[in-house]
């Protein structure tokens, strides 16, 4: 009875003074209400600044791409007149305003393509052929050209030249492009190289990784000087001539070794005065006057 009664007033006494287990139950939960809302404060604070700076960079991006877009946007009034011209069926007059271009070095797939239409209702399949190329020559994939190109030979029954066997599995890229891949894939083949050397542990990764980029640079490399060295390369000209012939020496009493109609292909191989000699179709060289023949690929005067 008296165990029961001090019971009781110990149970008493804890429960008027308050301690047991009230007061560090407040002061677990106070910090761990208020911290939290602090980080998510922050947090909040973090993704507005980052949505900001990236709508303000943004907003840059944009109004730089609007000012690029309105400065090669601006028509050339120089090519829109020679298209006014060509369109009132002027086109010798067109094809003074397409060549003044030209000369000017502002070059263009379409600028090509119209000159070579110009020239087609003109009557002069050769220079139309030439004009052709030269739009495909800068830009690969273009339809129209490709089509009238086509047109054009079957007209002037033009002779073509016949691709090598890379060239014809290289050709679904341009010299540019197996250029920016080579110099892309050299940097990566370099900064592997630098990796393997100051690794501790040589990644087996890594290093057929890097094999790997070396074997696509020289890839490239290669495919690089069998488009420019090809019978479609640097040396590809056009026949600009009527019945042109390709003859055994440079004289015209020299015996032919082929008649070229116009707007046929030649690959130059060197020059000796007025006379090119040049691979012909038909895997023959012969030697024509420089006059009759164009290069499709033009070079800057710089």
């Amino acid at each position: 009875m008296n165990r029961q009664a001090a019971a009781d007033r110990d149970l008493l006494r804890r429960a008027s003074s308050g301690s047991a287990g009230t007061t560090p139950a407040r002061r677990d939960i106070s910090p761990n209400t208020r911290k939290p809302g602090l980080a998510n404060c922050d947090l909040a604070v973090g993704r507005r600044a980052l949505v900001k700076r990236a709508r303000s960079i943004v907003m840059a991006a944009a109004f730089c791409a609007s000012l690029s877009v309105s400065a090669f946007a601006q028509p050339d009034p120089q090519f829109s007149k020679a298209n006014q011209q060509y369109a009132q069926g002027n086109f010798k007059q067109a094809i003074a305003g397409y060549e003044s271009i030209v000369r000017a070095g502002r070059w263009s797939a379409n600028l090509f393509y119209n000159l070579g239409n110009a020239w087609f209702r003109n009557g002069d399949f050769g220079r139309a052929i030439l004009n052709y190329e030269r739009a495909l020559a800068l830009e690969p994939h273009h339809p129209e050209a490709a089509a009238n190109l086509q047109i054009a030979r079957d007209e002037a029954g033009a002779l073509e030249m016949q691709r090598s066997w890379p060239e014809r599995y290289l050709r679904f890229a341009t010299v540019n492009e197996y250029a920016v891949a080579a110099a892309v894939i050299f940097w990566a083949a370099a900064f592997g190289l630098v990796a393997l050397i100051f690794a501790r542990r040589r990644s087996k990764t890594l290093i057929a990784l890097v094999i790997c980029c070396l074997f696509l640079f020289a890839l490239s490399i290669y495919s690089i000087y069998t488009l420019n060295h090809g019978n479609k390369g640097q040396g590809l000209a056009i026949v600009t001539g009527k019945d042109v012939q390709a003859r055994l020496a440079t004289a015209d009493t020299a015996n032919s070794v082929l008649t070229l109609p116009p707007g046929s292909e030649i690959k130059i191989l060197s020059t000796r005065g007025d006379w090119l000699y040049a691979a012909l179709p038909n895997n023959l060289r012969g030697w024509i006057p420089a006059k009759d023949a164009e290069p499709v690929r033009l070079r800057t005067s710089g």
